[in-house]
């Protein structure tokens, strides 16, 4: 639908900010609540193409992690150990910077850790992983203060009731959040600030003269800022194809409610393309990406009937095997991948700059990269 906007929209409803940011997920939303707290004269504008935040945000696990053992040991094949630490603090960070904006009670965050399983199969990776906690829980001691961050904890393994798995390594420093309650929390923050934010207008394009900024939208009009901030994450690629970030799809359930759940925590399993953790009485279960790798590096909603088989094949036959509960309903989100788990915090023109490629850890790193974002789209490009 194509329409053009009236003197009296234009004016009360969409008049010409300073800054507009595109997404209002967590990036999106720390960047325009630290841009009101930076100048609270600035006028800030949020654009944002669903009715909800659309992509991760409001469809994540709710995992309040930093890293499991096998995701660190996999990341140091590609990168060096410095990198490495260097990511883990910065995903830190941004998780205490949440906690601090927020509140632990606003967004009901739990620290009940988080745990790797490893099946019989997989004795050697573990080997590999318990092996290292030593140095890891100093190094990464450090950056968390906590003294013992990975632990052996198989004696849990009876009390959570699971199948086949051998092996239990405890991340304690990690928590679990409730990701609706986060992002209302986020909306209303950003309100009360002063941020107009504006649902159901997607960006199609923008143009940066050097003077300003004039940004598409999909209906045909167009708005006009000093400075554009684009925070879409794995959607980055259909304003800006030259970023290296691929969108990749993930397979959600979540099942009814189960009587006497034992599961407490939130869960990595097969290196941690599969995630599940308790809410509410239930059992929420993803991943599963790598077992079609190809079709999920996709930014469309879609449903994959193989992993979605093989969600409920773990399910029944590892996570619930004895009460094999029904599955309630499904969902997709979308995350931003790339070569390195780096985020990209640059900016692409004068006036334009980018905060995306979370790596999947957006609830850990998301507040850190808006904010940061918000200091850079401010600036400018010198």
């Amino acid at each position: 639908m194509q329409y053009t906007l009236s003197y009296w929209e234009r004016q009360s409803f969409l008049p010409d900010p300073d800054v507009v940011v595109v997404g209002s997920g967590i990036v999106g939303l720390a960047a325009a609540i630290h841009l009101k707290t930076l100048d609270p004269s600035l006028r800030v504008m949020v654009l944002e193409r669903g009715p909800l935040p659309v992509g991760a945000s409001t469809r994540n696990a709710g995992f309040a992690c930093f890293g499991s053992l096998t995701e660190l040991l996999d990341d140091l094949t590609r990168m060096t150990e410095d990198e490495v630490l260097g990511i883990v603090e910065k995903r830190w960070t941004g998780l205490q910077r949440l906690r601090g904006l927020l509140g632990d009670a606003v967004m009901d965050y739990q620290g009940h850790g988080g745990y790797e399983m490893f099946t019989e199969a997989e004795e050697h990776i573990f080997r590999q992983c318990a092996d290292r906690i030593p140095d890891f829980n100093k190094k990464i001691g450090q950056i968390t203060g906590h003294p013992e961050v990975y632990k052996v904890v198989d004696e849990c393994l009876p009390r959570f009731g699971f199948a086949g798995v051998r092996r239990l390594i405890l991340n304690q420093p990690e928590g679990q959040v409730h990701t609706g309650r986060l992002m209302s929390a986020l909306l209303d923050k950003a309100r009360e600030a002063g941020v107009t934010l504006v649902n159901g207008v997607g960006v199609r394009g923008f143009e940066d003269s050097g003077q300003g900024v004039e940004i598409e939208t999909e209906y045909g009009w167009t708005l006009r800022t000093r400075r554009l901030l684009v925070c879409v994450n794995g959607f980055a690629q259909r304003l800006l194809p030259q970023l290296e970030v691929t969108p990749a799809r993930n397979q959600v359930l979540i099942t009814r409610p189960i009587p006497g759940l034992p599961v407490e925590g939130c869960f990595h399993y097969d290196r941690g393309y599969f995630y599940f953790r308790n809410i509410d009485g239930r059992i929420l279960l993803g991943g599963g990406r790598n077992l079609d790798p190809e079709t999920e590096k996709s930014d469309l909603f879609d449903a994959n009937a193989g992993i979605r088989a093989a969600l409920v094949k773990l399910l029944y036959e590892v996570v619930c095997p004895d009460s094999r509960p029904e599955v309630d309903y499904w969902w997709t989100g979308i995350l931003g991948l790339g070569p390195v788990k780096k985020p990209i915090i640059q900016h692409v023109s004068p006036n334009v700059a980018v905060a995306v490629r979370l790596s999947g850890m957006g609830v850990a790193i998301g507040t850190l990269v808006g904010q940061e974002g918000a200091e850079l789209a401010l600036r400018g490009q010198i």
